[in-house]
């Protein structure tokens, strides 16, 4: 009987590492096909948090955390129990744009060291072609004393989860695998079919794989680039953008892409592992590079046009009140990993604003603990000179006028201002009602 017959039987386990917006998606999906799943994190507050039926993510639910059979443990010894490993730790970047790979190193060492013979490790965590078989590898077979090939086999299976996205959700991704020789492929394969209804992809080689989730992302993070290039000219010009968009989207080859934000775990992060592979082998990235630089530079266009329209306005800047709309890097999640609102405000802040930041969805320990930011609640606010959207969250684009009003309630009416960043709220309805109007 081979591992994945071992699997389906419930005589081998799963041991999902890394636990957050995506591990803990798949370890309950696995789960709830009556698989057996020990969910493992270093974060005992998060393990104690999903032991209680809470799920701080919102990937899946309370309810559905408070019912799944998964076996959260912060006890690495657990690990010895499973025969089919799946790591899903971030991978983020360093302060100088390269790549962090210090928690996908340090959970390779926490599975070496309870690695068993015939056990096979997948990882999901994005990294730069080669990092599996020239770093991971070495690390397990030294930890556990065992040969990769021989007694223990490794695969990559890069995640396509869109956190607070209830369409594209993991079932209905395709899944992109791979392995170490065909056999595992074969394995992986089919573990993954397991859950994943939309299919897998056998890659042919691990390197392959490990590529396909860089470029993917770096491709999305290229056209909007363009986009957000298209914004900064368009607005010298007196342009809408979003108009330019909507009049060109009526072709059948447009792509669709809009102008905005790019930040969290993924699109703002993975085209720098690409970079850092390309520039150690000579290469200096032209266009990938080039859309990093705009991406990275909108929160500080967005600030400026927030000063440029309340000197319009004929507010003192410095004594502005300003409410930042959002916190998290993206709507629909309390996620604020690498949030590009931040560029927003601290570029404010060199005016000497200091922002109200109102975001329902995210965690205000967390926010305090990661940026040092005081979350306000909304019914607190009504004296804003300006209201920037920042967040397309349902709470801030489904407010009805009588609430959106009450953000100004003690500001005159000839210096309200409205700085749309999704471009989500209704332009001609904010002008009739003589609000300054400034989209991205």
């Amino acid at each position: 009987m081979n591992l994945f017959e071992k699997i389906i039987n419930n005589e081998e386990k799963i041991s999902l590492i890394g636990l957050g917006y995506v591990g803990m998606p798949i370890a309950v999906a696995f789960a709830n096909k009556g698989i057996d799943v020990i969910g493992f994190d270093i974060n005992k507050t998060k393990i104690e948090q999903y032991k209680e039926g809470i799920d701080p993510t919102k990937e899946v639910g309370n309810e559905t955390i408070g019912k799944t059979s998964v076996e959260f443990t912060s006890d690495e010894s657990k690990l010895s129990e499973a025969k089919f490993h799946i790591v899903s730790v971030p991978t983020p970047i360093n302060t100088d744009k390269t790549p962090n790979l210090a928690p996908v190193e340090g959970a390779t060492k926490t599975i070496g060291k309870h690695l068993t013979k015939g056990s096979i490790v997948v990882y999901e965590s994005t990294v730069y072609p080669g990092v599996t078989e020239d770093i991971c590898i070495p690390i397990l077979e030294k930890e556990s004393g065992l040969k990769c090939g021989v007694d223990f086999k490794v695969g990559y299976s890069p995640e396509r989860i869109n956190p607070g996205d209830k369409v594209h959700t993991l079932e209905n991704i395709v899944k992109i695998v791979s392995g170490i020789d065909e056999e595992s492929l074969e394995t992986i394969a089919k573990v993954y079919e397991i859950v994943i209804d939309a299919g897998v992809h056998r890659a042919k080689s691990i390197k392959v794989a490990e590529a396909a989730k860089v470029v993917e992302n770096s491709q999305r993070d290229i056209n909007i680039a363009f986009m957000n290039e298209l914004a900064i000219v368009f607005d010298k010009m007196g342009i809408d953008t979003n108009e330019v968009v909507e009049a060109m989207n009526t072709k059948w080859n447009s792509l669709g892409f809009y102008p905005g934000l790019v930040g969290g775990h993924c699109i703002g992060v993975d085209p720098y592992y690409f970079i850092y592979e390309a520039e150690k082998l000579g290469y200096h990235s032209q266009i990938i590079l080039s859309g990093r630089k705009i991406n990275d530079g909108m929160g500080a266009f967005v600030a400026d046009a927030i000063i440029k329209e309340l000197v319009l306005s004929g507010k003192k800047v410095k004594e502005a009140n300003v409410v930042i709309m959002g916190i998290t890097f993206k709507e629909n999640t309390p996620d604020i990993r690498n949030s590009k609102v931040i560029d927003i405000i601290t570029r404010l802040e060199e005016y000497g604003i200091k922002p109200a930041v109102v975001d329902p969805q995210a965690d205000p320990a967390e926010t305090k603990k990661e940026y040092g930011i005081e979350l306000v609640n909304m019914d607190q606010i009504t004296d804003a000179d300006c209201a920037v959207l920042a967040v397309a969250h349902p709470e801030f684009i489904n407010m009805t006028a009588e609430q959106f009003n009450k953000l100004f309630e003690n500001t005159e009416d000839n210096q309200k201002i409205v700085v749309d960043v999704k471009s989500k709220l209704n332009k001609k309805a904010l002008l009739a009602e003589g609000y300054q109007y400034w989209s991205l």
